[in-house]
């Protein structure tokens, strides 16, 4: 059986029991290099989940008879590998956990609720920002291409007042959480998710 659990935005206290249930039955841990070095003295094999998802689905096709948990950052389902298993193997085959997403960890922190929210990502895609900015509420997972910096600039480009929700390194020991407006973005931050707010909310 194939398990794929959201183990959360970093802090290992924020990992369902449901989660960590399977983590601590499984054979094999499957994930990125970052999420499997959590689980360094865990006792089951690891597999390191490289760029090439196609090879990894593979794998998982020929081993999927043992224990295996693959690890995904914040929730599988929201822009995480999830899909691609779920698209991948049966219902019978896998079984998705859900996690608390970095998303939602932000929005917890600075206390905004997420009602009305459109949810998107910059991740290897251009985002359409003339659609996003008609949202009063937005919230992005970035990447190292398209970050604040960026998002910035689309804002002042068009001539809109919105506020700018930062968070670094969430659940980490590192966290920040910066709350500015479009000129006061910096152009680097650390692995970040940003969320836009309309000025007349």
């Amino acid at each position: 059986m194939i398990s794929v659990i959201g183990t959360g935005p970093g802090d290992k206290a924020l990992i369902t029991h449901a989660a960590q249930a399977l983590i601590d039955e499984a054979d094999v841990l499957v994930g990125w290099r970052r999420l499997l070095s959590e689980f360094d003295t865990h006792p089951a094999e690891k597999h390191l989940m490289g760029v090439d998802i196609d090879a990894t689905i593979e794998w998982l096709r020929v081993n999927q008879t043992r224990k295996i948990v693959v690890l995904a950052s914040g929730d599988p389902m929201l822009f995480g590998i999830g899909k691609r298993i779920a698209e991948a193997f049966a219902e019978h085959e896998r079984q998705i956990v859900p996690g608390i997403s970095s998303i939602q960890a932000l929005f917890s922190a600075v206390g905004l609720d997420m009602n009305d929210v459109y949810i998107t990502s910059s991740h290897g895609k251009q985002p359409n920002f003339d659609f996003i900015l008609m949202h009063d509420k937005t919230a992005l997972v970035t990447d190292k291409v398209i970050g604040p910096y960026q998002i910035a600039q689309e804002i002042l480009s068009r001539g809109f007042k919105r506020t700018l929700i930062i968070g670094e390194n969430l659940g980490y020991p590192t966290q920040r959480i910066s709350v500015l407006a479009p000129e006061q973005v910096q152009a680097e931050y650390d692995m970040n998710v940003v969320i836009i707010v309309n000025e007349r909310q």
